[in-house]
């Protein structure tokens, strides 16, 4: 049995549905949950959290309601929003400690020793957070969504901000994470899950587009992205008349990387596809599930 399901889910405002019929399901892993800004990535993820409502259909964790139910899913999930705050003035410890003492975890000494190594912070245990750089934030973002060891792991676009490195070590760390428990990682960066995610679930609308392996994302991309080389002065109309997942200058002019069901020119050349090639592809009305 799936350990996460989520079946016909909708939520209104107003007149306005954010999400509306979703359903999906899952066991360990990493679940990217994919979607420009705007898709309802963030409103699913505060049903999913139990900090919203759903207007209709239900989420279940080990075959509870937890829309009826929500402490069937909140002792075993941890959570880092997009906004995560810290107490400038605190240690890495003292916080860690501090929200431990407010969730009720006792004898948390250990457990917390535990997490700062395992996010790389255990040399900078007793230095104020004010001190700390965005990607250390994030670690020790983490470290506190890690204190009671949940089950479920809900992180919300965790590498807005972040450079290049700490992007990488970020993701290298929900992947082993992922190898006993759900991440549900949410972004609009198709780097974040290109390697991490075992499931990529495709947000648009509100409405979910595909649920699958990232294999299967590529398969549908497949033979339907080519790159050509076009003058400067063509790139527009190709910009207008295609799918352009990407663009870089050559001494020949510019080699555009198009998705096409169809070869765009005689001149241009099939390739393998990317992730971002398919999720181009998907949300441009290239493919539907």
């Amino acid at each position: 049995m799936e350990k996460l399901v989520v079946d016909g889910l909708g939520k209104q405002y107003g007149d306005t549905w954010a999400l509306r019929d979703v359903t999906f399901s899952c066991s360990e892993g990493v679940v990217g949950l994919l979607g420009p800004n705007g898709a309802g990535k963030s409103t699913l993820m505060r049903i999913l959290t139990t900090f919203q409502q759903p207007t209709e259909g239900s989420v279940h964790w080990n075959g509870v309601d937890v829309t009826s139910e929500p402490d069937a899913i909140r002792k075993e999930l941890g959570y880092l929003p997009q906004e995560f705050g810290v107490y400038p003035n605190l240690t890495a410890e003292e916080f860690l400690e501090y929200l431990a003492g407010i969730r009720g975890i006792a004898d948390a000494e250990d457990r917390i020793s535990e997490l700062l190594e395992l996010v790389n912070l255990e040399d900078d245990w007793d230095r104020a957070l004010g001190g700390f750089s965005g990607g250390m934030k994030q670690r020790i973002g983490i470290a506190q969504s890690l204190l009671a060891d949940p089950e479920l792991l809900v992180v919300d676009e965790p590498t807005v901000g972040l450079d290049p490195e700490e992007r990488v070590r970020f993701r290298n760390l929900l992947s082993e994470l992922a190898e006993d428990r759900i991440v549900v990682l949410s972004t609009h960066i198709v780097s974040d899950i290109e390697e991490a995610a075992t499931e990529i679930a495709l947000l648009s609308g509100g409405k979910l587009l595909l649920h699958d392996r990232p294999a299967a994302l590529l398969d549908r991309a497949a033979g339907a992205v080519w790159e050509w080389n076009v003058s400067d002065s063509e790139l527009p109309a190709v910009k207008r008349d295609y799918i352009v997942s990407g663009a870089r200058r050559t001494r020949d002019g510019v080699l555009a990387r198009i998705v096409s069901k169809e070869s765009p020119s005689p001149g241009a050349k099939q390739v393998e596809p990317t992730l971002e090639d398919a999720y181009l592809q998907i949300t441009n009305g290239g493919d539907r599930t």
